[in-house]
């Protein structure tokens, strides 16, 4: 949740729209931080560390936004595997965790001839 959340919040800053995160005066990162232009965004299910905005702030890794596109490219629920599995099962997504495009055909053995008679 807070993988996914963080990716949200920084998209401004990744764009280079802003030089910190909360700066892009239309990101939820103000107004949960300062309660700007209005309302805070709900809490959510998990409570956010102390330290939100700099780890908001500071960049991905590359494998972090590799996992999080490929999930969002998709459609795929994103958490560790057994989640994905299971949270795939219950919402009628196994399609999305299988690779793309048709499995290949597997060759087919062929016997060995090496037995024919000189």
């Amino acid at each position: 949740m807070l993988t996914v959340l963080r990716y949200v919040e920084r998209n401004a800053l990744l764009a280079n729209f802003v030089l910190r995160a909360e700066a892009w005066r239309w990101s939820s990162l103000p107004r949960r931080l300062h309660g700007e232009l209005g309302e805070s965004p709900d809490a959510g299910p998990v409570a956010l560390p102390h330290n939100w905005a700099s780890l908001v702030n500071r960049p991905e890794t590359e494998a972090e936004l590799q996992r999080l596109r490929c999930s969002v490219v998709r459609g795929a629920p994103f958490g560790d595997v057994e989640w994905q599995r299971r949270t795939s099962e219950q919402l009628g997504l196994q399609s999305t965790l299988r690779p793309r495009g048709r499995p290949r055909v597997r060759p087919e053995v062929q016997p060995n001839n090496d037995s024919r008679p000189l």
